[in-house]
């Protein structure tokens, strides 16, 4: 029997900042078992997102709460109690990773685009953005 490992962090974007949020840090389950990731949020939320990080890489985006069905994987997401669980059916060795949790809250109030001032202090222009 075989094992896998996850581990879990929570990163959420709300109001132009990264916060984490505490989630189950790690979990075992055995090979060919459903695994379930649960994650919770506060506030109110647009989006909510997966993503994968195998060891040496970049994370990959796995599924969001508004993706078609992706095989293996299906996603619970309960806005009573803010949760959102990942479950990874028949579960593979090739399945530990670092798991990450996102959302992307609701913008509300000033939506103005910010750009950054590309003026030297002789006026002169620095960069041209189209």
């Amino acid at each position: 029997m075989l094992l896998l490992l996850v581990w879990i962090m929570i990163v959420s974007f709300h109001s132009g900042k990264f916060s984490k949020h505490k989630a189950t840090s790690e979990m075992m389950g055995s090979e060919g078992d459903t695994v379930t990731l649960s994650c919770n949020y506060s506030g109110s939320v647009e989006r909510l997102y997966w993503y994968q990080q195998k060891s040496s890489s970049s994370p990959q985006f796995l599924i969001a709460d508004y993706s078609e069905n992706t095989p293996g994987l299906s996603l619970q997401h309960d806005k009573k109690t803010k949760e959102f669980h990942l479950n990874i059916s028949s579960a593979a060795v090739t399945d530990s990773a670092v798991y990450y949790y996102a959302v992307k809250s609701t913008v509300t109030g000033n939506t103005k685009t910010l750009y950054k001032n590309l003026w030297s202090k002789d006026n002169t222009i620095l960069h041209n953005i189209h």
